[in-house]
């Protein structure tokens, strides 16, 4: 590929190409460089003339926004600031040691995912329309809130089973929490710096990989467990109705890799499914 032609999104009519070193050549003398733009979104400001494309973390920036949001919603409803609950609830804390167990189950696995956008993952898109903000906040935020209100509220009970459901549910979010990591190590190793090469995923030495052998996409597999504990040791509602649209968005996301994989892969294996083995 010698350039990159830029095209008129009604018209179709060529404006300007790009050579590989990123020198602008116009077609029409009306469009000199001086009237030209490059633009992350249709609708935004303008890059500036020193930045460098490979180098901007718009994509970063979008999953650290949603991902800190619900952590700092969560830790307001727990520490009960004021106007949440009636003034008399203000900055007390709960009588169940499950609540405080669901905060620190809720932190860390923001904190996780907020040092894995910075740390671990590699993204195949450069950049992430900054539109996609206000709809990913309002999701993740709006659940956070939701949850946080009912598992803090100070007439909060705990689950039925008592203790053994809790530390049953503990064992299933913790043992998901490591097997997400677990896999999201695996995929990073699997793209050197700064490529965009595409490779099948196979299980590595770690166990918690293994589950490659059955499902494309573990660690959407390894989430909705993650959450699955997390109903199961608050038994709430709100966090039952998060778990059920997380399922079927990432339903949605882990079929659509599973044809991409199918597609571009001829050896790639015809065991696998989606996200749950042998059914979905």
């Amino acid at each position: 590929l010698k350039h990159v032609e830029i095209l008129d999104a009604k018209t179709k009519d060529k404006l300007c190409f790009l050579d590989k070193v990123g020198n602008i050549f116009t077609f029409n003398p009306q469009w000199y460089p001086a009237r030209q733009s490059i633009r992350l979104d249709p609708k935004g400001k303008s890059l500036k003339d020193e930045d460098v494309l490979q180098h901007l973390p718009v994509g970063t920036t979008v999953f650290l926004t949603e991902y800190a949001g619900p952590l700092l919603i969560y830790l307001m409803f727990y520490f009960r600031v004021p106007f949440i609950y009636a003034p008399k609830y203000d900055f007390t804390t709960s009588k169940h040691w499950v609540v405080h167990l669901a905060c620190m189950c809720h932190s860390f696995h923001y904190v996780k995912r907020l040092l894995e956008t910075l740390f671990v993952h590699r993204f195949s898109h450069g950049t992430m329309p900054l539109r996609n903000i206000f709809k990913n906040c309002t999701y993740y935020w709006g659940f956070a809130a939701w949850m946080a209100y009912y598992i803090n509220h100070p007439l909060y009970t705990p689950p039925i089973y008592g203790e053994q459901q809790i530390r049953l549910a503990l064992i299933v979010f913790l043992f998901c929490q490591i097997g997400n990591f677990s896999i999201h190590i695996a995929l990073r190793n699997l793209r050197p710096p700064g490529s965009k090469t595409r490779k099948i995923p196979y299980p590595t030495k770690n166990p918690f990989t293994w589950i490659f052998l059955l499902v494309s996409c573990p660690n959407y597999t390894y989430e909705l467990g993650s959450w699955l504990g997390f109903t199961l040791m608050t038994q709430c509602l709100p966090v039952a109705a998060f778990t059920l649209v997380g399922f079927i968005q990432m339903t949605v996301w882990a079929k659509g890799k599973h044809r991409s994989y199918l597609k571009e892969f001829r050896d790639y294996p015809t065991l696998r499914s989606p996200i749950l083995p042998f059914i979905l």
